[in-house]
């Protein structure tokens, strides 16, 4: 076959080759997503608030058994591996270096390098995989997108500025107020 009918093909990784990169990546069906190197600060103010928001939340609903966690591992399979920027996750910590079970709810923020990855890449797979909830936080127009998992596909529940969320998280349902989190990039 001459170089123009020649296949290109391209490397499938998994999570043994994942393990050993430097920097931040994601494996999406074996292939990698650099992660944007230094999220922009008003993206990083928003992160840290919805894990504060996300905190007293599960305080308040006195819901020991889910915990807020910042980006970690999640090995959905051997060439998939993603690093929410906010997750909440019910039941005991994995004794691993990553979590293997789908965390309830999911919180990310929206990057312009990684828009579409967010909005089409990551919204199938955490549908296919049974996140429960997954909450999409544009920092530009300071308004989230709350989707629900019902049935096995993703129904949009609003878009969200002002107002308050009732999330049923399993054990527990909790509240996250909008307007808290807006506020402190809207100053």
């Amino acid at each position: 076959m001459g170089e123009k009918g020649r296949l290109k093909v391209l490397p499938h990784y998994t999570y043994e080759d994942y393990r050993h990169w430097e920097g931040r990546w994601e494996l999406i069906g074996g292939v990698p997503y650099a992660m944007a190197p230094i999220p922009r600060p008003r993206h990083q103010l928003l992160s840290s608030r919805i894990a504060r928001l996300l905190d007293e939340a599960l305080e308040r609903a006195a819901c020991p058994e889910c915990v807020a966690l910042l980006p970690v591992d999640w090995k959905i399979s051997e060439d998939t591996v993603v690093q929410p920027d906010n997750l909440v996750v019910c039941g005991d910590l994995p004794e691993e270096d990553y979590l293997s079970e789908p965390p309830v709810l999911i919180f990310e923020v929206l990057s312009p390098s990684t828009l579409e990855k967010d909005r089409v890449l990551k919204f199938r797979l955490y549908e296919e995989v049974g996140v429960k909830y997954y909450v999409m936080v544009d920092p530009e127009r300071l308004e989230a997108e709350i989707f629900e998992n019902k049935g096995g596909r993703f129904r949009a529940r609003g878009t969200f500025q002002k107002e308050s969320f009732t999330f049923d998280l399993g054990p527990c349902r909790i509240s996250f107020d909008f307007a808290r989190l807006f506020a402190v990039v809207s100053r």
